[in-house]
């Protein structure tokens, strides 16, 4: 695995990886690392959320950081991090899983949706901050508007992002988008791992095309 920052430097996507089974997971990271995804969360609520993860965690998928989603409590993210995550995300700012990962020597990720709350987890110790959920807050829009007073904040919307939307986020300023059904699709319940590489070398592509706009 990887570091977080390292990963979104290269491509600034984390896949959001949530399943109500655990069938298709070492299947799906795997699909995701071969399609060139550099980071991917595999969210607690998964059934077998832990041994994906800790799988990953001994070479599953190599030169992927992949971490831990959807993290409520400070028992959650030292389970999590047992396992192997290299990060923790988190649905809101919650004070105890941001002082925990600090304790474990792990980046968090909280999700915030107000100013408030996005500078009160920046403050608290976040990595990065994610802004969820995205599209209901205002989209492309939001994200500029929250960064203009606040530009230190590396933020990532996440929650309703689709592919097509990724370069206008990233125009706004976003340091990187998370990306649940729109680039998972069904993999994890149908194991249609084709068209999961299909949607992932859409999204790559649509990403080097921004770059190389920007220039």
């Amino acid at each position: 695995m990887t570091g977080l920052e390292e990963a979104l430097a290269a491509v600034p996507v984390i896949a959001v990886v949530r399943a109500a089974a655990s069938r298709h997971l070492a299947a799906v990271l795997a699909t995701l690392a071969g399609s060139g995804v550099r980071a991917a969360e595999v969210t607690m609520t998964t059934p077998g959320a832990l041994e994906a993860i800790r799988w990953a965690a001994r070479g599953g998928t190599e030169g992927v950081a992949v971490g831990a989603g959807t993290v409520l409590t400070a028992e959650a993210a030292r389970e999590a991090v047992d396992a192997g995550a290299g990060y923790l995300i988190t649905p809101a700012v919650l004070p105890e899983v941001i002082e925990e990962g600090r304790r474990l020597g792990v980046p968090v990720v909280p999700g915030a949706f107000t100013p408030t709350e996005i500078l009160q987890a920046w403050r608290g110790g976040a990595a990065l901050v994610k802004v969820f959920p995205a599209s209901a807050a205002g989209g492309p829009g939001y994200v500029r508007d929250v960064l203009a007073p606040l530009p230190e904040v590396p933020l990532v919307p996440t929650g309703g992002v689709r592919i097509e939307d990724v370069p206008a986020y990233l125009r706004a300023g976003a340091r990187a988008v998370g990306m649940g059904a729109p680039l998972l699709g069904d993999a994890c319940a149908d194991g249609d791992l084709a068209a999961l590489a299909s949607r992932a070398r859409r999204l790559l592509g649509v990403i080097a095309e921004h770059l190389q706009e920007r220039g």
